[in-house]
């Protein structure tokens, strides 16, 4: 895809414009990927197998093809807004991030997501003998609780980690804006905040799924479920507005069903 084939995609009307900015990128459980513009460039580009397969010289081929498509545009909007790339001191640039990446990393909310995250894999490390040890028989019937429980399985796997790094990106986007110009716009850490909070509302209810399951890890299970639980308190009083916050077709959806 070149630069004046993915401007044809992106004015097309039936893409929600900003709806992949705050979604949780499960594509396969997504009921608007015919409205997201990131779906529509990823199945465009994903028709060969062999592009998929990060093994395969087709892959990197593809990405560096699509680097260079972003670096493109990049520069050719930069340039509409009278911005020059070559003022900006790469080091300096750097340091900065560094810095902003460091202070969110201390974070009361980051670093309870970061927890959270090594106690998950704790968990499935203990039990993980539990899930290898029956398949289903010829003949047998499937049984509607495994699927009720491997669908909580892969709930928890999901925003195991992407919790954390909502929430990072939250923190950082609120330490910018705090130097910026107050205004009447929705706070795109906000956004983020809301993503990080729909992953623990799901992450919970997964927890509590598994939980009438499985014979060992309760007691696990349960703390985990608390320090979700104390996870949102903090999330929701460091960003209030976020529950508030309307995600670009996705929270419409809700709002009109």
């Amino acid at each position: 895809m070149n630069k004046e084939e993915l401007k044809k995609l992106a004015g097309d009307p039936r893409f929600i414009p900003g709806i992949y900015n705050y979604c949780d990128r499960w594509c396969e459980r997504c009921a608007m990927t015919s409205r997201c513009l990131n779906y529509a460039m990823g199945e465009e580009e994903s028709d060969d197998p062999a592009e998929r397969d990060m093994n395969n010289q087709a892959f990197w081929e593809k990405l560096g093809e699509s680097f260079r498509l972003t670096l493109e545009m990049v520069m050719e909007t930069a340039e509409e807004m009278g911005i020059n790339l070559d003022d900006i001191d790469p080091e300096a640039y750097r340091e900065k991030e560094k810095l902003m990446d460091e202070m969110a990393e201390s974070h009361e909310c980051c670093r309870l997501a970061k927890t959270y995250g090594a106690m998950v894999k704790s968990w499935f490390d203990d039990v993980k003998k539990l899930f290898g040890e029956k398949e289903k028989g010829e003949g047998e019937e499937e049984d509607p609780e495994k699927g009720s429980l491997e669908d909580a399985l892969q709930v928890v796997r999901w925003y195991q980690h992407q919790i954390y790094v909502k929430l990072m990106r939250a923190v950082r986007g609120q330490m910018e804006e705090r130097s910026e110009e107050p205004d009447e716009f929705p706070k795109d850490s906000d956004g983020s905040a809301k993503v990080a909070l729909i992953g623990i509302d799901r992450s919970i209810g997964a927890w509590g799924e598994i939980r009438q399951h499985m014979p060992i890890g309760k007691d696990k299970i349960l703390e985990m479920i608390r320090h979700l639980i104390a996870l949102r308190k903090k999330t929701e009083r460091a960003f209030p507005e976020a529950r508030n916050f309307v995600r670009p077709g996705l929270d419409q959806i809700e709002l009109n069903g």
